[in-house]
């Protein structure tokens, strides 16, 4: 069973049996071969001409995404349109014509490759995730440059409906696809914020990525089963197990309809507290689903998506028409916006900056964004223009002095009055959060509830530095837990401090989205929780059936337990007499 079970990230739900199609797409190689000066222009209206046909197809493209998954899917192929009109590209492509008299479609590939090289060694996955549009791109250019005949990537057309299986797929590719021939979706690349996952979501077809390894594993032909729910994918399934996996998607699906239509009710436990349920947003595109599934507003809009991956910086008013549109979006509820995390691994390309030897412990977040008042003055006019119209927060990641909180206040006062002056429409102010997730801040929660609005924990960095575990090191995976009783012990505290200041608190990283620690969380007084779109409906009904009484004695025994797995043993059980935990994981073990 271990051998035939590959572990990866659900993206779209479902479950899905039949045979595999391995597809294989890539150009053929680009001639090395260069021309005389005489062939500059030549060559460089040949390139012009190219990126004018790209630009008209893609667009074509996005015309079809409206078509077929609505308008927020659709401006997934802005991202494309970007590239093709990047000054960064389009203007090293012609230095490289001229200077180096590379052919049009050699300078292209040159690039490419030089882009893909760039965003291949960062650890953020929004850049990563961002590798299929520069390669959906690069086959369009390219292709037409070499008068290779136009064709839609996905030109297989079976003669019964398959899975198809693929190291990534590009959102054209993807877009291509109907149910009538594809069950399912396998890649080994790939995250749930990818273009491709979102476009898989919104046309309806299971999908399960980052299933590292797996074309190493099938081959077309083989008969596998696609579970879209837990993320995995057998490989020559038994006839007991197919039944067993067709058994739980009718559970599973029963359970969805139950939980979609309970999305929009109140999140209520059965002894009467509220839970509010706010979404995690990453990039635009997951706005529909989070009104969808009945998110409480946003409780992190993270903004890195507007920098990561592009040549030039956003301008304000840029921002403040994409922060406007997503604050009045969620009906007067609340709407939290993050300020820049860069740094680390997410530093822009029109950002130069020298490498460190520990970006994570190093120039980032909020130190970047005061360091630097030409990236950050912007995104705080916009976010007050946008206030203006909606019930929209501000909150700084990062946070390990006091001095963060108050400088960034000092900058809202100034720029509010700057934007007043100039007889812009804006807030006069906005509430400042922070973000818990370092020791450092955790241990003085009392201090920021002084000069903070709000705090809202990111367990997934909290955990990180508490425990001294990189959460990206694959060897290190059964050692990241935010069950590790010195996560809840901080936890309980924060919790405590901003009970006792009047401020909000809330859980915004991954644990909130994770059934288990939602009992107890509960259980430790948090009454906010902020999680990822598809997470929503089944959060909000775990929270409507667990009572508070329930789940603080659950995270009592949590916090006097030895190990991580010991403080899970105790949500699981609780949660044991609620569902069967096996539709949430095949091998019966919650996702952590």
């Amino acid at each position: 069973m271990p051998n035939r079970l590959i572990r990866g990230v659900a993206v779209s739900p479902g479950i899905v049996v039949g045979p595999v199609l391995v597809v294989r797409w890539e150009l053929p190689p680009v001639p090395e071969r260069t021309i005389a000066s005489g062939d500059v222009t030549r060559e460089l209206k040949r390139l012009h001409e190219a990126l004018d046909w790209a630009t008209e197809r893609v667009q074509k493209m996005r015309e079809r995404a409206e078509e077929r998954t609505g308008p927020d899917e659709a401006r997934i192929f802005d991202a494309q349109l970007m590239m093709l009109e990047d000054e960064d590209v389009v203007g090293g492509v012609e230095r490289l014509i001229r200077e180096n008299r590379f052919t049009a479609e050699r300078a292209f590939e040159f690039k490419m490759l030089e882009w893909r090289g760039l965003w291949s060694s960062q650890e953020n996955s929004t850049l990563r995730d961002r590798l299929a549009d520069l390669a959906d791109v690069e086959v369009r250019v390219i292709g037409h440059l070499m008068d290779l005949p136009e064709r839609d990537m996905f030109d297989v057309r079976p003669d019964s409906p398959v899975v198809v299986v693929a190291r990534d797929l590009t959102p054209s590719l993807t877009l291509q696809m109907d149910r009538t021939a594809v069950l399912g979706i396998a890649c080994e690349q790939g995250t749930r914020t990818s273009h491709a996952a979102i476009l898989a979501h919104s046309l309806g077809i299971p999908a399960v990525m980052g299933l590292q390894g797996v074309l190493e594993r099938v081959k077309s032909g083989d008969r596998v089963v696609v579970d879209g729910w837990a993320g995995t994918l057998q490989v020559k399934p038994t006839a007991a197990e197919v039944a067993a996996a067709d058994s739980r998607d009718r559970q599973r699906r029963d359970l969805d309809i139950e939980l979609v239509a309970g999305a929009r009710q109140p999140a209520v436990t059965p002894d009467g507290a509220t839970v509010l349920v706010r979404a995690n947003l990453d990039v635009p595109e997951e706005l529909a689903a989070a009104q969808r599934c009945g998110a409480d507003g946003v409780g992190l809009l993270r903004t890195e998506f507007l920098i990561v991956g592009r040549n030039r910086m956003p301008t304000e008013d840029e921002q403040a028409t994409l922060y406007r549109r997503v604050g009045e979006s969620f009906g007067g509820r609340d709407v939290v916006i993050r300020t820049y995390d860069i740094g680390g691994d997410k530093f822009p390309a029109a950002f130069r900056t020298p490498l460190e030897a520990n970006p994570f412990l190093g120039w980032r977040a909020i130190r970047v964004c005061l360091d630097e008042p030409k990236v950050f003055r912007p995104q705080i006019r916009a976010v007050l223009r946008a206030a203006a119209h909606a019930p929209i927060k501000l909150m700084i990641p990062l946070v390990t002095r006091v001095e963060e909180v108050e400088a960034t206040r000092e900058l809202l006062d100034k720029e509010a009055r700057a934007l007043r002056r100039a007889g812009v429409e804006a807030a006069s102010a906005v509430p400042v959060g922070v973000m818990v997730e370092t020791p450092a801040a955790a241990v003085i929660a009392d201090r920021f509830a002084e000069v903070a609005d709000f705090m809202s924990v990111g367990t997934n960095d909290l955990t990180q530095y508490t425990l001294a575990v990189d959460r990206s090191n694959a060897r290190l995976a059964a050692r990241f837990s935010p069950l590790h009783p010195a996560v809840l012990r901080l936890l309980r505290d924060i919790q405590a401090v901003g009970a006792a200041a009047g401020r909000e608190v809330s859980v915004c990283g991954e644990m909130a989205s994770d059934p288990a620690a939602v009992v107890l969380l509960i259980g430790l007084g948090y009454r906010v929780l902020s999680v990822a779109s598809p997470s929503l409906p089944l959060v909000k009904w775990l929270v409507r059936r667990i009572s508070v009484g329930e789940a603080a004695g659950c995270a009592a025994a949590a916090l006097a337990a030895r190990t991580p797995d010991d403080a899970g043993a105790c949500a699981r059980e609780a949660l044991s007499g609620h569902i069967d935990l096996r539709l949430l994981d095949p091998s019966a073990r919650l996702p952590g």
